[in-house]
């Protein structure tokens, strides 16, 4: 078991149940009321199905992660492990680069997503440089 991706995995999953579960009724549902933006139904619509997209892919990369990280699918999975370490780590720089852009460092608490969105990232990607070296105890990979 690759005890890193495995990590990685935990604290998608963690993330992918708290953006589900906590954004869902602060976020998603609000989009759903007449009026409640002052933008046209199409667009409100549009962000509510952005939101159930974003829930799709940090499922799926939790998952994949969780399947990537036992021993029998590594070698076959080191690519997806880095793109959706890649991934996260976009999704994070995307919200440090949003709130220091639009309302300066007080904004990193404001939206602290990229301290969930970040470690994912990191231990994924440390996890597949990892888990792919020879082992000088066994001989090569």
């Amino acid at each position: 078991m690759n005890k890193l991706v495995a990590s990685a995995a935990i604290v998608a999953a963690i993330t992918s149940a708290v953006h589900i579960f906590m954004g869902g009724p602060e976020i998603a549902a609000p989009l759903l009321v007449p009026n409640f933006l002052p933008v046209a139904d199409e667009l409100r619509l549009v962000l509510y199905v952005c939101w159930h997209i974003v829930s799709v892919a940090l499922v799926f990369s939790a998952a994949a992660l969780a399947r990537s990280a036992m021993p029998r699918h590594a070698p076959s999975s080191r690519a997806l492990v880095q793109f959706i370490s890649i991934m996260w780590l976009g999704f994070a720089t995307v919200f440090i680069a949003v709130a220091l852009w639009h309302g300066g460092i007080v904004w990193l608490l404001k939206l602290p997503q990229w301290v969930l969105l970040g470690p994912v990232g990191v231990l994924g990607l440390l996890g597949a440089s990892r888990s792919f070296q020879p082992n000088p105890l066994r001989g090569p990979a």
